[in-house]
């Protein structure tokens, strides 16, 4: 009786062992929480000069940015070599691919120092993004992509309101010619939304959203291959160099988005001031 209560058990014996295992899985491996993305204030916290590590990485790529530009032309070349070569491609790029070619040349060298600005900062912040060590893009959070959109913001209205006066640019922008007038109803606030509360957002919201999805796939991608590798069952860690070799290839697709989405924010930018230059000719 006992040998056969002995195979009896068994199986009963093996259901426990995998239901322990599953348990421990799951114990093991949990899902990202903010605070992961986002962890609190490691700097004068309880201050209104708290730092967190987000904003850690936004300094330091700012200090990386200037570090940059400071030595590509600190002593300029008539024929440029290494650095200031590299520097000078980056800013002859926004010159004529962006200013020059939406401007014009005389409006693209006026407002060249504010563009070039902001492709610069927007590529440096989202860089860090691929950086060991870093590997978050402080673009990723609301913040620095809002008080960008408030400048551009700013900058094409004011351009506008100057050259042709308040009401005269407001009208302008909102109200399309050539239209039956019944159409106006449903035109002007279409045009209003677009022009004064759509721009802004989008220029926000594209840009933050597009860092924050990357920086959360390459979380994934790499936290997979950490956990099949050391914490999960030994039949698992076969999946590793798939999960690794996705994490690479989608840093290189994130090396892409970086460059696009500062050529979109300084391309629209250029877009909206040339737009506030001409909104008679809507």
């Amino acid at each position: 009786m006992s040998d056969r209560t002995a195979e009896m058990n068994v199986p009963a014996a093996r259901t426990r062992e995998r239901t322990l295992s599953v348990t421990t899985l799951a114990a093991e491996f949990h899902a990202p929480s903010l605070t992961d993305f986002f962890p609190p204030a490691v700097l004068f916290e309880g201050t209104p000069f708290e730092l967190d590590r987000l904003m850690l990485v936004r300094l330091l790529m700012t200090a990386v940015l200037v570090g940059v530009m400071l030595l590509a032309f600190r002593s300029p070349k008539i024929i440029p070599r290494g650095l200031q070569n590299v520097a000078e491609t980056g800013l002859v790029f926004v010159k004529e691919q962006i200013c020059d070619e939406v401007l014009g040349k005389e409006s693209g060298r006026k407002f060249f120092p504010l563009i070039a600005t902001i492709f610069f900062t927007v590529l440096f912040l989202n860089f860090s993004g691929i950086v060991p060590g870093l590997n978050i893009s402080s673009n990723a959070r609301i913040g620095m992509p809002l008080v960008l959109a408030a400048v551009v913001y700013v900058v094409f209205n004011y351009v506008g309101i100057k050259k042709y006066g308040f009401f005269k640019y407001v009208r302008s922008s909102i109200v399309v010619p050539n239209v039956p007038p019944a159409l106006h109803v449903l035109l002007i606030p279409i045009e209003f939304v677009s022009t004064f509360i759509l721009r802004p957002f989008t220029l926000t919201v594209r840009l933050m959203a597009n860092m924050l999805a990357g920086h959360i796939m390459l979380v994934l991608f790499f936290s997979a291959t950490w956990f099949f590798l050391f914490d999960a069952a030994a039949w698992m860690k076969v999946f590793s160099p798939f999960s690794l070799l996705a994490g690479l290839g989608f840093t290189l697709f994130e090396m892409l988005v970086i460059f696009l989405q500062a050529y979109v924010f300084a391309l629209l930018t250029a877009v909206y001031i040339s737009l506030a230059q001409h909104a008679d000719d809507h």
